[in-house]
């Protein structure tokens, strides 16, 4: 029973954590091996105040939470329509980082964010159920909704948001995924 609640509270604390820093995090781009220039860290570990965690995202805009096991920090990426991101902790280091994505991979990213299969993918309407302990959760905030994924055996992505969930663990520094 202990666990249920605890599955029932780590998504909507996915989703905030999700929604609030995801601008995107590249520090390089994994498909190509070129590498943008990674801005100097900005927020808490810059000295300054930290940015804010939005709990919702506008048409073309998407944030990724993602947390390793129960007790692991969240990292979290926001990726504007532009193909701007900022990534909250994204090494693991606490470091905030910014940059942008090719113009290939922001392209790629409005058309899927655009997909109108993106709202049957939502955990709303697929009912969706953390299930596994100590895998590796990643939520992603979109305007459709929240879609939210696990590592763990036999557990399959939805094909649009999977996608997306690649996109940006290839043009980032988040977490890759199997």
């Amino acid at each position: 029973m202990h666990s249920r609640a605890r599955s029932r509270l780590l998504i909507p604390l996915l989703a905030m954590v999700l929604a609030g820093a995801l601008t995107g995090c590249s520090l390089f781009d994994r498909d190509t091996g070129s590498r943008p220039a990674a801005q100097p860290p900005v927020g808490a570990a810059a000295g300054g105040p930290a940015p804010e965690i939005p709990t919702t995202v506008a048409a073309g805009q998407v944030s990724l939470l993602q947390r390793l096991g129960a007790d692991g920090p969240i990292r979290t990426l926001s990726v504007e329509r532009d193909g701007t991101w900022q990534c909250l902790d994204c090494a693991g280091d606490g470091v905030t980082s910014r940059g942008t994505l090719a113009p290939e991979q922001t392209e790629r990213l409005q058309v899927l964010l655009a997909d109108p299969r993106l709202a049957n993918e939502t955990d709303q309407a697929r009912q969706y159920r953390v299930t596994c302990i100590d895998a590796l959760t990643s939520s992603l905030l979109t305007s459709a909704g929240l879609i939210t994924s696990q590592d763990c055996p036999g557990e399959e992505r939805p094909p649009v948001s999977g996608e997306i969930l690649l996109l940006l663990t290839q043009a980032t520094p988040a977490e890759v995924v199997g």
